[in-house]
Order: C-alpha cells, then structure tokens, then sequence
C-alpha cells in the first residue's frame, strides 16, 4: 500500500484493484443466483478460536469485521505514521493541501447526506458513509493511467485517502460505539500505556507490541469501542527509527510484509463478505430511499465538490500548492475518483445500519456511488491527459 513509482509498483496497484473488484462482483453473483443459501451459510457460520473457557466464538462475518479487518486498520496506522514522519505529510506545507482537502471531501458529502435524511433520525446514523475514500481501488485506478498523470497527482490522492482515512478512524471512534464496558476500556488503557512504555525504552522488535496489540485487541473486543481501532493504536507505538542516526525500527518492516496481504486477501474477503447484495430484495421503492440517495449522491457528487472546493480555496488562500504538472481539470478528475468509498463506506454502514433491511440500501448506495465515481473520475483524466503522456515532461 506504500506509494510506488516503478512499473512494478504500479502493476501491484492495479492488481489489487482488479482482485478487490473481482471479489465484490463474485459476492454480487453468489447473492444472486443458487449460491445464494450457501452464500449466506458460510457467513452464519460459527468458528471458535482458542480452548474453552479462553476462547471466542462468532460467525465468519463477524471474525471477518471484527478480526482480520484489525490488520487493515493496523497497515493504516503504520502508513499514517510513516507519512507524517518521512513522507508526504512530513513537510507541513506540502501536507496542508491533502488535508485541507480531505476537509472538505469529509464535510460536504456528509452535510449532503444529512440534508436528504434531516426528517428520520434513523437514517442520519449514516450521515458519515459517504465521507470515506477506498485507498485500493482509487489508487489502483489511477494507476492504470500510467504516466499520463502527474506523479505529484498521485502522491497527492494517496496523502488525501489516508487523511480521509484518519478521519474515518475517529469517526468511528467518536460516534460508532455500543454501551461501553468501563472495566474493559480501563484494561485497553493500561494495554496503551504497555505500548507506550515500550516505545520509549527503544524497543526495537516488533512482537512485544504485537502481544500487546492482541490483548488491547481482546479488551476493545469487550469494551464495545469498535475493535479495528486496536490496529491503529498498535500501528502508531511501532518505531519508525532507533535511537542511533540511520537506523530503522520494525515499521517500514511490517508495512512491508503485511501490505500484500491487505490488498490480495483480507480487503479482498471483506468485500467478498459484504458486498453481497441480493438485488430482488431491494424494490424500486428501496433503491430510491434517502439512505441509498444519500449515500451515491454524497460520493458522487459531494466528494468532488468537497475536495476540488477546498483545494481551489486552499491555493488561492496560499495555504497549498497545485500538485506539479496537475492542471484544473485533472485535479477535478482525481477528486470524482476519490469518491469511490468502497471498502471504508462499507464498513462504517456496518456500524450504522446492523439490520438486514438498511444494509442492503447502504451496500446499494455504496456500490452506486462508488461505481459512478470510477466511470466519471477515470474517464475525466484519461480525457484530460497531453497526448503522449506526462513521463518526458516531468523529467525534463
């Protein structure tokens, strides 16, 4: 998920793209054809982890959201920290115009949310779906361009959907709890402070804070704080550097290792577990309800009024710079990409909507907002490239 310059690095970002995308169209086809009873069987699901009485038990979808997604959120955290340290959010100049944007891509397509569901108090639970960017799939398409986009473009949405990432990671935090168990968080505490101890007595393997992440992990698991959100603590004690000039912590390490294996697998089987829209259980009627209107039009439409409104501020204010080589119009395509909410959308609906009913309409409106975003924002910066392409240009 490390940003990559090099054909290989861009055939990476593809690849995941196109996996993510094959396994969200096979969860469409098993929701919609006989597969479907096995379908929806293999998510119900139990499955025990550990020996009674230390063990868990819940069905795949859960232990697929609750679990595997916990390393998701973990590569998140490492890539936050990364960039803030080394990276693209380093300099507080050059980082100010991916926030800023980021901003306005969270704000506005949640005020437009919130404007189509003001009447039901249900449906605003939502209000924050439309608010997210899938860093696989909007990277990944920008990618198949190739040099007919500007390198500091695609620094820039990679700066933007991580910001946006954080942003989603607080939400969920902030608004997306059950009942919170005060004894268990209290543990979490002690967990965070084990991690904190660690970081400052330098060390430098990586397993002390991963035992420690796990039994944060159990503890939020209980606390009714959302559990990814242990992966993102653990992420942010892991050591980018030791303590002599030159030398590294197991940061860079880790990202490395694990990242193939949230883009190839466990991104792929989340969106395998819940992408499965069975169509003949959404009426016309359901289909054009405010959730589902909500939500497309929140990604489609707010995403890029939110970001190109708030990079446009951000440069004539000169609180940031255009990306080099990036013209207006190429700007505008990559904020209709970065529309495509996906992954993060997906999973903030999760929380929202845990009945059968709305989370048909959220994974509905996700996947049309997402699925228009892609169209327009592709096509927009195919159209928008010089001809030739922008290699030799940005190299003279």
């Amino acid at each position: 998920m490390k940003p990559e310059t090099s054909a290989t690095g861009m055939n990476r970002e593809v690849a995941a793209g196109l996996i993510l995308l094959g396994a969200a169209v096979l969860a469409l086809i098993a929701a919609n054809s006989p597969l479907k009873e096995m379908y929806e069987h293999l998510l119900a699901m139990h499955v025990q982890i550990g020996v009674a009485p230390f063990s868990l038990t819940k069905n795949v979808i859960h232990w697929v959201n609750d679990g595997l997604m916990v390393v998701f959120f973990f590569v998140v955290g490492l890539e936050i920290k990364r960039e803030a340290i080394r990276g693209a959010l380093s300099n507080r100049r050059a980082a100010m115009l991916p926030v800023i944007a980021a901003l306005g891509g969270m704000l506005v397509p949640s005020v437009i949310y919130a404007s189509i569901n003001w009447d039901n108090p249900v449906a605003l639970r939502g209000w924050a779906i439309p608010a997210a960017t899938d860093i696989a799939f909007a990277v990944g398409i920008m990618a198949l361009l190739g040099n007919r986009v500007p390198t500091a473009l695609k620094v820039f949405l990679l700066a933007l959907a991580i910001i946006d990432d954080l942003g989603a990671i607080i939400i969920i935090a902030l608004f997306y709890t059950a009942d919170l168990s005060v004894q268990a968080l209290g543990l979490a505490a002690l967990g965070v402070l084990g991690l904190i101890a660690l970081n400052r007595s330098g060390v430098m393997r990586a397993w002390p804070y991963l035992l420690v992440g796990a039994f944060i992990w159990l503890c939020v698991l209980k606390s009714g704080v959302h559990a990814t959100l242990a992966g993102v603590a653990t992420a942010l004690a892991i050591p980018l550097s030791g303590a002599k000039k030159g030398t590294n912590g197991p940061l860079v390490g880790l990202e490395h290792a694990l990242s193939p294996w949230v883009s190839f697998l466990i991104v792929p089987i989340f969106a395998f577990a819940n992408a499965g829209l069975t169509l003949t259980d959404l009426s016309t009627n359901d289909m054009l309800s405010q959730i589902p209107i909500g939500i497309a039009l929140g990604l489609f439409i707010g995403k890029p009024l939110g970001i190109y409104g708030a990079v446009r501020f951000a440069v004539a204010s000169g609180l940031g710079q255009m990306p080099h080589g990036a013209s207006q119009t190429q700007l505008f395509g990559t904020a209709v990409l970065a529309g495509i909410g996906f992954t993060m959308s997906l999973f903030i609906g999760i929380l929202a909507f845990p009945d059968p009913t709305s989370s048909a309409e959220v994974r509905f409106g996700v996947l049309a907002g997402s699925l228009m975003s892609a169209i327009v924002g592709y096509t927009i910066l195919v159209r928008s490239a010089p001809t030739g392409g922008l290699g030799a240009k940005e190299h003279k």
